[in-house]
């Protein structure tokens, strides 16, 4: 009986130090996003937009936002879908791990996160070329981060409290706590 306990302590281990992997790269993802938008002066307008047409440094700083918004709330769904499992939540739809979620407190509503993906995947796949929508998009954007940065603060709590998770390593964990409150 007692290897069949080491063995699932070693996968409840590994399982847990997964998610605080994923914690960690939550961090990340929050502080380059947080990086990148301090580059722009919001918000953006139209006129400006145009008149900086070529200005490589202002539309990469644009295309990281669109990224780094992108990357952190795909993994932010990973990292909650994975804890939904060790909290002893059924993880087969995504729906019910939202619901759990908007339950305990981690994302204010399900339709905010869903406001999130639409947003980002809008602005990620609107390749066109009118300065007016493409400000429009980026200022969609900027708007949710703040709701985006609270989901992640506080799903990060959650795995604290709950799960006694952490991230696996405090590099950004400062700079995280500072830009999620």
């Amino acid at each position: 009986m007692t290897g069949a306990n080491n063995e699932h302590n070693n996968k409840l281990a590994a399982e847990k130090h997964y998610l605080a992997e994923l914690l960690e790269a939550i961090e990340r993802c929050v502080f380059f996003l947080h990086a990148s938008s301090e580059k722009i002066d919001w918000p953006l307008e139209q006129v400006y937009l145009e008149n900086h047409s070529r200005d490589v440094a202002l539309f990469e700083a644009l295309s990281s936002i669109n990224e780094r918004f992108s990357k952190l709330q795909d993994t932010l769904g990973a990292a909650m879908r994975h804890a939904a499992i060790l909290s002893g939540e059924s993880g087969n739809r995504f729906l019910k791990i939202l619901s759990f979620y908007e339950k305990v407190g981690v994302i204010e509503s399900i339709e905010s996160w869903q406001l999130c993906r639409a947003t980002r995947n809008f602005a990620a796949h609107e390749y066109g070329v009118d300065y007016g929508v493409i400000a429009e998009n980026f200022n969609a954007l900027h708007e949710l981060v703040p709701e985006l940065y609270g989901m992640a603060g506080r799903f990060v709590r959650y795995c604290k409290d709950n799960l006694r998770v952490e991230p696996t390593r405090d590099e950004f964990g400062e700079s995280f706590l500072r830009i999620t409150r």
